[in-house]
């Protein structure tokens, strides 16, 4: 018997693999995944023109970086102009208030220093040095756990795991695969199943290329030493905490399409709780996918150091489980999830002139 239900299994993967990755209306998925990537690849682009930028400047007027590093308050602005020469960059002008402000900009090709004067005395300086793979590194956590799995995988995965059964009411051919011989259990497998596939290769495709992108900027020898001392264990991190967050979040949302006819309102309501993770009790916390795939993740995205306390409260990750009890809380999640679906597809009865 269990030869026939995973036979059964595969037929009906088959059958709804190329409905989900060609369905009409799932092709906004597709530019939900490519979301991320296109901030990734953004940011890369800026680092290279802006690092092309500084070595320009610098080959037309070198400046040595020790130099630039002694030039402190308190200074005039004929000084700063004797010690360093003809800036790079200058501004002039007259504030609100009748002070004369202005700035001059130098860069040794690497950093970028602005000298900032008020009635022609240097008031400060600030620096706004190269982008590290370490800075890199951060950005991408934040990215990856309140864009990409908080948005980009949340609602790709109600747009392809709702409309499996869903859709199928909507299309009216629901009742194609009813009639056949076949347990509603392991139709709703097969079903989950197809969709996780899909998922998986949709959105571990966007984490690699959004890691791959993201990496552009720096030279070869950079990107090697950070895959060498710990880059390639990340990589593997991500792309498994995404495919995790593809199975809970789908096992939650086919049942949705079982349980509900309008599956907005359930994934408006999964998304409130989701959000509403960092304030709850200790014992509702596991109660949720993002809990164990934040757990999981290598780097815990930390807020901005001027960011304000009420924010910062937003953004401050709860207390991380050990990756084997993440994994396992979110596979037991997943198998209710998927236990209470089967049920509710035995008693499923078709009447589409109410659906």
């Amino acid at each position: 018997m269990m030869g026939l239900w995973f036979a059964q299994i595969g037929a009906v993967i088959r059958l709804e693999m190329a409905k989900t990755f060609l369905s009409k209306r799932g092709l906004w998925v597709y530019l939900l995944a490519l979301a991320p990537v296109g901030i990734t690849t953004i940011h890369s682009l800026v680092e290279l023109n802006s690092g092309e930028q500084r070595r320009a400047m610098a080959a037309a007027r070198p400046v040595d970086a020790a130099l630039l590093q002694s030039v402190k308050p308190p200074l005039s602005q004929d000084e700063v102009r004797e010690r360093l020469g003809e800036p790079h960059n200058q501004w002039q002008f007259r504030n609100g208030r009748n002070r004369e402000v202005g700035s001059y900009q130098y860069t040794d090709g690497t950093d970028m220093y602005t000298y900032n004067f008020a009635n022609h005395e240097l008031r400060n300086v600030t620096v706004e040095t190269r982008d590290t793979i370490a800075q890199d590194t951060n950005i991408f956590a934040s990215i990856f756990q309140f864009v990409f799995l908080r948005l980009a995988v949340f609602f790709g995965c109600v747009g392809v795991f709702t409309n499996l059964f869903r859709g199928e009411l909507l299309d009216r051919s629901l009742h194609y695969y009813l009639l056949t011989p076949l347990r509603r259990e392991v139709l709703v497998v097969g079903k989950y199943a197809a969709g996780l596939i899909a998922t998986t290769v949709i959105f571990v495709t966007s984490a690699a290329l959004q890691m791959w992108t993201l990496s552009w900027h720096f030279d070869g020898t950079e990107v090697s030493q950070y895959l060498d001392g710990g880059g390639w264990g990340h990589l593997a991190s991500y792309l498994g905490v995404t495919a995790l967050a593809c199975l809970g979040y789908g096992s939650v949302f086919l049942a949705a399409g079982l349980f509900f006819k309008n599956p907005i309102i359930p994934a408006a309501l999964v998304e409130g709780w989701e959000s509403l993770n960092i304030f709850l009790p200790a014992a509702l916390k596991k109660v949720s996918v993002i809990y164990y795939l934040q757990s999981l993740c290598p780097v815990l995205a930390s807020p901005d150091k001027e960011m304000n306390q009420i924010l910062k409260l937003l953004v401050n990750a709860a207390e991380p489980v050990s990756a084997p009890v993440a994994i396992l809380g979110l596979l037991a999640v997943t198998a209710v999830v998927l236990l209470l679906a089967g049920r509710q597809a035995r008693r499923l009865e078709i009447n589409y002139s109410t659906d």
